[in-house]
């Protein structure tokens, strides 16, 4: 089928609001294949059609990694590549999608992980240390979902890559999405030397609307901080 067609078909599907329905379709189809048209739909506008592909991407990714895991590599590299200046283009989409791989596939992670870290890092003296930091506020919070995403997902392979340091920074910041995202992160990998700064967000009230289990949600700041919280006794 050209990939012409195959947008036509796959693209529509990404409306529709049962997410098994359209992976049940899509696994039915080349997942290389597949891949290709997820990508022009991570950087979508909508953000329902947004955060299925990116959903779709990670279960296919996955799939393909299951055929051939050098084609799953060049898939994270590509994605890896959009996030470069050198790429030409921005990278909507990608933190989120190298993350929701990882959470579907080990190897993958174990590979690529402290990749998604570095995003979070500015270059430095620090040993090994080799930064990559997002100055674009739009990307800083498609990585933070990302870093936050995999480390409820699999804490194991982040526990030792990411620090307070890194995190701290965001918690600060004053683009409420940013520090609720950092909150979910502190929670998620148990960060105890956060606990000052997310009992300062307790009575935050901004709300940001985070997706989880398949959906957009609303939260406020102070609710992720207090989970956050919640989850560190």
């Amino acid at each position: 089928m050209s990939s012409r067609r195959l947008k036509k078909q796959i693209l529509p599907m990404l409306e529709q609001e049962n997410y098994e329905f359209i992976l049940e379709h899509l696994r039915m189809l080349p997942a290389k294949d597949v891949v290709n048209v997820l990508f022009s739909a991570i950087c979508r506008e909508v953000p329902r059609i947004r955060w299925v592909a990116i959903s779709c991407m990670g279960e296919t990714v996955a799939r393909l990694a299951e055929e051939n895991m050098e084609e799953a590599r060049i898939i994270m590299r590509r994605l890896l590549w959009s996030l470069n200046d050198e790429s030409g283009g921005i990278g909507w989409g990608a933190p989120e999608s190298l993350a929701e791989i990882m959470c579907h596939q080990a190897q993958l992670a174990e590979e690529y992980c402290h990749m998604l870290v570095s995003y979070m890092q500015k270059d430095g003296d620090e040993l090994l240390q080799d930064g990559n930091f997002l100055e674009l506020p739009a990307l800083q919070k498609g990585l933070l979902w990302g870093v936050g995403r995999l480390a409820g997902s699999r804490p194991e392979f982040l526990s030792t890559k990411v620090s307070f340091k890194d995190v701290a920074p965001f918690l600060t910041s004053s683009d409420q999405e940013i520090c609720g995202l950092a909150a979910r992160i502190t929670g998620n990998l148990g960060m105890i030397e956060a606990k000052s700064e997310l009992h300062k967000l307790t009575g935050d009230k901004r709300e940001l609307f985070v997706y989880e289990d398949g959906e957009l949600q609303a939260f406020t700041v102070g609710e992720l901080a207090g989970s956050a919280l919640q989850g560190m006794q």
